[in-house]
């Protein structure tokens, strides 16, 4: 049921840090009753999930959020699929609010297309991409902050292509673009015909207002087509859409300031296209090919499938040079995976995020659940993916090598602190869109290290070109991996290559944690002709 409504603002003063949510006894295996959330709680099998659902419940009925049916279990529902034809999609994306009954809970969110998530993009290489994008969001009811570094007027927003190699300028991939509430604008982005085919996705980018309307949803999959044509295994599996989110809203059901996102409490739930704990649908034996997107804003997810390996054939849209099976999967936010499935016997089995530690606890608890019924099939997994999708970058290859740094200020006494005290910062300075960072002539080949000095890890994204992760903590990975987001661990460093090919514009490198982003991690990188 779509609607549109333009829920006030009310902010609820000064809250407590994110740390002192997540480290406090009151945060770890209960509700964490900050004011207007709900915290997830830590959960280890089901019956401890329908404990956490009923404390959970009962601390809604306290705060009066609207309530809606909720049938656990559902059939997973894809995203409305839109596909290129004679070289190019053209569609519409409008922005705007609509109401979603989302794990029995009635929502007021910014969408695309009054979905949660938006529709799939299905795209070829050498495609034109055309998108009408429309915002139909009410106007925004504060003035532009002095401080850009701060969260502001959400109801602005533009368009962002995550791991596209193609044009970051004019209309195309420019995330420095604002359309404002009450316009539309053309985007046009033309897909190399070289372009590696893969899973990648489209969120918003606009600095102020990005993490409220991801946090709102505001993601879809952008699929360029192709990828394992030449493996018979992987194009006879059935093919799944899984975007994973983190659902936050205040007692109203709604997100309308940014004390709802800043405590950073584990989310009160977690979400797979827009729905809670949905079932999918397999027969033993069974090989489907799930493109998992973490579309979060912030916490990692480590998934997990009960008595199931997770294959994975390609990590942000990007070929893995062979076929890995893991038990489990650490995804942060921005990340894609490929992931083959082969069902097991008959049974239900529940794919789950479980324990990790990125500084603080990511977030546990049931994501979906996998039934597998039905007559068995004969399908096999493939041997083997063909190698890596570029040639790897050797030393002999660099023509310049760069260092960057990630700090945060925090105050003195972080657990009382408002997000205004706090500062993300790279090499000791908040993102400032007039200010480029890095100059870097077209065609070089650059060697980066990311320094993290921070108690927290952060999430490493670099827009228009992929990189090649050569080490982590100053350990050699024995075989470097391709990516575009990558995880920096606390108080550790990576090292990556790169090659800055066929495009000169501005654009950006900045954690992806996007409430990171938001206060000030963020730089701009200038490709000018050599």
């Amino acid at each position: 049921m779509g609607g549109t409504m333009k829920p006030t603002d009310a902010r609820s003063g000064r809250l407590p840090s994110r740390r002192s949510v997540l480290l406090g006894g009151a945060a770890v295996g209960t509700c964490a009753m900050v004011p207007g959330l709900i915290g997830l709680a830590i959960t280890s099998g089901d019956a401890s999930d329908a404990a956490a659902m009923e404390m959970e419940s009962h601390a809604a009925r306290r705060l009066g959020v609207p309530r809606a049916p909720f049938e656990k279990y559902a059939p997973l529902i894809e995203p409305q699929v839109r596909r290129s034809a004679n070289g190019e999609l053209k569609t519409r994306l409008r922005v705007a609010y609509t109401y979603k009954d989302l794990g029995g809970y009635r929502l007021s969110l910014r969408s695309y297309e009054q979905d949660l998530p938006g529709p799939t993009l299905r795209v070829k290489r050498g495609d034109v991409l055309r998108i009408r994008l429309i915002n139909d969001l009410p106007p925004n009811t504060d003035p532009a902050p002095l401080d850009m570094t701060l969260p502001h007027q959400f109801n602005s927003t533009n368009f962002h292509f995550h791991g596209g190699h193609v044009s970051p300028s004019g209309i195309a991939d420019n995330i420095f673009r604002v359309m404002e509430p009450g316009q539309g604008y053309d985007i046009e982005i033309a897909i190399p015909k070289d372009h590696t085919a893969g899973t990648y996705w489209y969120h918003p980018h606009k600095h102020g207002s990005a993490d409220i309307q991801l946090t709102s949803g505001m993601a879809g999959a952008l699929i360029i087509e192709g990828d394992f044509d030449d493996i018979p295994e992987i194009t006879a599996a059935n093919e799944r859409v899984l975007i994973l989110n983190e659902v936050l809203f205040d007692h109203r059901g709604a997100i309308e300031n940014y004390d709802t996102v800043w405590p950073e409490a584990v989310p009160r739930f977690l979400s797979v296209n827009g729905q809670r704990e949905p079932a999918i649908r397999m027969r033993p034996g069974e090989v489907q090919r799930w493109r998992v997107l973490h579309a979060g804003h912030e916490n990692n997810f480590n998934i997990a499938l009960e008595g199931h390996g997770l294959h994975v054939i390609a990590c942000d849209g990007l070929r893995c040079p062979r076929i890995d099976r893991n038990d489990s999967l650490l995804m942060a936010p921005g990340q894609r995976a490929d992931i083959l499935v082969q069902a097991g016997a008959a049974g239900s089995y529940a794919l789950r995020a479980i324990a990790s530690d990125q500084g603080y606890p990511s977030p546990q608890g049931p994501l979906a659940r996998l039934i597998v019924e039905g007559e068995p099939m004969q399908m096999k997994l493939p041997a083997t993916l063909g190698g890596a999708p570029f040639q790897p970058i050797g030393g002999e290859e660099v023509t310049n090598r760069r260092e960057i740094t990630l700090t945060v200020d925090e105050p003195e006494f972080p657990p009382a602190a408002n997000y205004q005290e706090f500062a993300f910062l790279i090499c000791g300075q908040r993102f400032d869109p007039n200010r480029v960072d890095h100059r870097i002539p077209l065609g070089a080949v650059e060697e980066w290290t990311v320094i993290n000095d921070h108690t927290d890890d952060h999430i490493f994204h670099i827009h228009t070109n992929p990189f090649q992760l050569i080490s982590v903590n100053g350990q050699a990975l024995a075989e470097p991996v391709w990516r575009d987001t990558v995880v920096v661990p606390r108080n550790g460093r990576i090292v990556f290559r790169s090659r800055f090919l066929d495009f000169t514009g501005r654009y950006v490198l900045h954690c992806h944690m996007m409430n990171h982003e938001e206060l000030g991690m963020m730089q701009v990188v200038e490709v000018h002709e050599a």
